[in-house]
């Protein structure tokens, strides 16, 4: 996901991928301590991937206040 993919979707939007993600990692954790993660890259990219969405957020955040 890029910038300008998170900044073109809803807040809700946002909150929904950035469960969705926490759930992914939260997996990829498991798989990475049993030894059964085969794409490792991946864990750095979906925690990029909740920056990004938490980044877009906090500045919308920031904006309405």
């Amino acid at each position: 996901m890029k910038v300008v993919d998170a900044r073109a979707k809803t807040d809700d939007e946002l909150a929904e991928q950035l469960d969705g993600l926490g759930r992914e990692i939260f997996n990829l954790r498991f798989q990475r301590a049993n030894g059964q993660l085969e794409n490792t890259a991946r864990v750095r990219q979906v925690r990029r991937d909740i920056a990004r969405i938490k980044t877009v957020l906090g500045e919308r955040h920031r904006k309405a206040s």
